[in-house]
């Protein structure tokens, strides 16, 4: 079977889409079956292009969106997250639509000093936790576009506040959501050290356990205690509050003045540092790092203390001279030692303070509960993007 086609002259001949349309009259062209076929889907898609291009040209798909996007991308603030944060902190920054950031993803090992000195290069913010040191080096590095650094931490000895104050940088932190978790701690940590349960778990399990005997693991109580704060804030608050239900019979503390409002919420003794020292049971450090109380906890701190007291430090280890606590552990000057905070951290494992069955040492977990670094990591995610809109941070360092 045969198609005919009229063949238009060459001057008059028109695009496809012409040809396939000129009515089969006078002279014409045999064409087979097979080439018709081809020659329609030629026409089909050379229709289809025409409309692409009809509707692409008003979009101007090939640049105008592409645009858009550097644009968008180019007005958000450039943060920089030294690690790998808790998934409520996370999604916060992902879904603000302020920043675009990059985080050391991470929870294992800090970010390299190196490679943090390279990724702060011309950020506006940064979100720190307390085992990166931020000073002079890093801010040079990262230039004069850095506005704001949120730490998710309620200590702040790792930043540089004369230099962040000079240069006009705000400075957010994370203290109140780990009140809780931190006075929980702390006296788990008491109770662990008091009645010397590290002790005697490890003689069960390596077959220490054997008759009973009448003095064997024996530690001490709370009940009829006096127990000792050193920096009546929240938690030295929160920590007395979990403790009075062990029958302690007084509360006593010191600070660099009366907190008469802290002090009735426990009914607390304001007495001075050497008074502390003499009359605790148990003394719990719960005061910040400052000039004054670095390693305020040596010999001379040690020797007023009872030969039955235990020490607890859940604040700063740079408040305790630890040559000195060795000492006053292995002569048996004090009974015990609980320390969640050393210095430095990790505490190296050949440190003589790991060789004394009389002290137990943690890694630095007082807030370590899931709701806890959740909020923490809410709170410094919030107030990065409270600072970058120039906005009061919800918690901010008065520098």
């Amino acid at each position: 079977m045969v198609k005919r086609i009229q063949e238009p002259p060459p001057e008059a001949r028109p695009g496809l889409c012409a040809c396939l349309q000129q009515t089969l009259n006078s002279k014409v062209l045999h064409i087979h079956p097979l080439q018709f076929s081809l020659l329609l889907a030629m026409w089909s898609c050379h229709m289809a292009l025409r409309r692409l291009q009809r509707i692409a040209a008003p979009l101007n798909i090939a640049g105008g969106l592409t645009s858009k996007a550097q644009r968008e991308m180019s007005s958000l603030s450039r943060v920089y997250v030294t690690r790998q944060i808790p998934p409520e902190g996370l999604k916060i920054l992902k879904e603000s639509g302020q920043v675009q950031f990059e985080l050391w993803d991470s929870d294992d090992v800090p970010v390299p000093r190196k490679e943090l000195l390279q990724k702060v290069k011309g950020v506006d913010g940064l979100l720190c936790v307390l085992t990166e040191k931020i000073d002079k080096e890093l801010l040079d590095a990262a230039g004069p576009n850095l506005k704001v650094i949120s730490t998710m931490s309620v200590g702040f000895d790792h930043l540089s506040l004369e230099e962040l104050k000079n240069r006009g940088i705000r400075v957010g932190y994370t203290p109140e959501v780990l009140t809780d978790a931190v006075a929980e701690l702390t006296v788990a940590l008491l109770l662990t050290t008091s009645r010397r349960l590290i002790e005697a778990t490890h003689e069960a399990k390596t077959g220490g356990w054997g008759t009973w005997r009448t003095l064997w693991l024996c530690g001490y109580e709370l009940a009829n205690s006096t127990v000792g704060i050193f920096g009546l804030g929240r938690i030295g608050v929160a920590i007395a509050e979990r403790l009075a239900p062990f029958k302690v019979k007084k509360f006593i503390y010191t600070d660099v003045a009366p907190r008469p409002e802290l002090a009735k919420q426990i009914n607390a003794e304001y007495v001075s540092m050497d008074e502390l020292t003499k009359r605790s049971d148990f003394l719990a450090m719960c005061c910040a790092l400052t000039p004054e109380t670095k390693e305020i906890c040596n010999k001379n701190f040690f020797s007023k203390m009872k030969k039955t007291s235990i020490f607890i430090n859940t604040s700063r280890g740079g408040v305790v001279n630890q040559d000195d606590l060795y000492e006053a552990l292995s002569t048996g000057q004090i009974a015990g030692a609980g320390l969640d905070v050393t210095v430095p951290e990790p505490l190296p494992t050949s440190h003589p303070l790991f060789t004394l069955k009389n002290c137990v040492i943690l890694p630095h977990i007082a807030s370590a509960s899931y709701t806890t670094r959740n909020a923490m990591s809410a709170l410094a995610a919030n107030n990065l993007l409270l600072g970058l809109r120039d906005e009061p941070m919800i918690k901010e360092l008065q520098l």
